[in-house]
This record gives C-alpha cells, structure tokens and sequence, in this order.
C-alpha cells in the first residue's frame, strides 16, 4: 500500500483544478482517497458539459462509485481545492464520506462551515469530518487569477 501524505492528495486535487482552468472552467478539483489509494478524481465540468451538476466533488464520487461499486464511499478521504457547496457538501454526506481535507473557503457559498455547515449538522444522519487550509493560497491564488482573466475578455 502506498504511503501518500494529505499535501500529496491536494496537490493532485490542485492539478486537477488547473485541468479545469485550461478548459475554461471555474478552477476547481478534487481526489477521492481510500486506504490511501486514489478511487476518484474530477474537475469542475459544468460548462462543457451542459451539466449543473458536473462540480468536481460531484465526478469525483461518480468515478469512486463506479470503481468500487458501491454508492456507499465509506472510510474516504475527499481532497478538494475549493469548499464544497451546498450540492456538494450534501453529497459527500449521502456518500458518507469519513472526510473533506479543502483549501481555501468559499465565502459566498462554503457549506462546510463558512456560511453553510451540512457536513456537520446534528439533524442529518451522516457527519463529515472537516479539515480545511491545506494549500490554501496557491488554490485561493489559482480562483482569482481564473476570474480577472475573464473580467479582462469580458469588458
């Protein structure tokens, strides 16, 4: 078994997010980790792909599914650079997901403890740990370089 460190599995969650700033997409990636094996990747896709859905969370779970077979990701680890959303933090809750390791808060929209916290709300049946910070400039960094470039075209 490999012996990969959570800086390791943010890394390859970053450059999945670059994968996405090259297709014009929101810079956003994620890995999905099990007994330190990668089960699941994705980047956000939801322009390309006619898709709402298609967030990088989202096809990272899709891809773990499929792989394992089971739509119970139990004793995971999700590495993503940006805080999941409502949708998002919502699924990792239904996968029941062990963990989300992000970045860097989305302070419109963060639902796991910015201005949302589902992955931890008493009410639900599942709770997610939540650990955040990890690369936190280099992909808050990555976000805003993505959007004044496209202020730039778009004027």
């Amino acid at each position: 078994m490999s012996n990969y460190t959570d800086e390791h599995w943010m890394n390859m969650a970053y450059q999945r997010a670059q994968k996405a700033m090259e297709c014009g997409e929101v810079p956003v990636g994620a890995v999905l980790v099990k007994n330190n094996q990668l089960i699941g990747e994705g980047y956000n896709q939801p322009i390309t792909s006619h898709d709402p859905t298609a967030h990088a969370e989202v096809i990272a779970l899709r891809v773990a599914g499929q792989a394992i077979k089971n739509y119970r990701l139990v004793d995971t680890i999700m590495y993503v650079t940006l805080e999941p959303c409502p949708m998002c933090a919502s699924a990792l809750v239904h996968a029941r997901i062990a963990k989300v390791i992000f970045a860097t808060q989305d302070e419109r929209i963060g639902a796991c403890g910015s201005i949302f916290d589902i992955t931890n709300n008493a009410l639900l049946n599942h709770r997610v740990e939540v650990e955040s910070g990890m690369m936190a400039k280099e992909c808050r960094e990555l976000i805003q370089s993505f959007f004044i470039e496209k202020r730039k075209h778009n004027r």
